[in-house]
């Protein structure tokens, strides 16, 4: 057994997880939309709209509340609905249920300077200080990221300090496109993330 393996994790129970999912349209991109470097390695199944997208015109006898999901903001919680159902790539259970991702670490924080750039930062929990599948980890839940939100939100994935053993030298590596991008020309690795993300394709659909 890996020295990186927690054999004996704390799961919590799904009926204690916070929730707020609620239906969403898939919307597939257009031919020449952008959704990140990410896209073309592991295909997107969902897409929420672009809460930031100019509102659409009414017709006679329409009200705008018909379509108040189009426009409502994307907060923290709908953020965890999304990545809280991605399985761990050592045991057969979200990381919603072992706390490798907790709404109190997620933050969305609009771009200084900028009109509608979003930055959207998600800090990882590993089970355990030395957890070698820290940066897969990492890698699953920005993919799903990049696959479900509008091009606007920059997403930036990191490891919550003092929670890995080598958490500067893994979050260093989340954040670097190069990186990322040479890592998903790996095909057992894209493998490995596309196994992690059958719960939230099942969410979605």
């Amino acid at each position: 057994m890996s020295d990186g393996f927690n054999a004996n994790p704390t799961i919590r129970n799904a009926s204690d997880l916070p929730s707020r999912r609620r239906q969403i349209t898939a919307h597939p991109p257009s031919s020449n939309a952008s959704l990140g470097l990410l896209t073309s390695t592991i295909p997107p199944s969902a897409y929420i709209p672009d809460p930031f997208s100019p509102s659409p015109s009414w017709s006679d006898g329409e009200s705008p509340d018909e379509d108040a999901d189009l426009v409502e903001p994307i907060d923290e919680q709908e953020i965890y609905d999304l990545i809280s159902p991605i399985v761990d790539p050592e045991h057969p259970l979200t990381l919603g249920s072992l706390s490798v991702v907790n709404l109190p670490d997620i933050h969305i924080a609009p771009l200084r300077n900028t009109e509608n750039i979003t930055i959207l930062t998600v800090l990882i929990t590993p089970t355990i200080t030395h957890c070698s599948l820290a940066t897969v980890i990492g890698l699953g839940v920005r993919v799903r990221l990049e696959q479900a939100l509008p091009p606007r939100f920059r997403v930036d994935v990191k490891i919550k300090e003092g929670t890995h053993s080598t958490a500067e030298a893994v979050t260093r590596q989340l954040l670097d496109k190069e990186r990322v991008a040479a890592a998903l020309e790996n095909g057992t690795l894209v493998g490995v993330l596309k196994k992690m993300l059958e719960g939230c394709h099942s969410v979605s659909n």
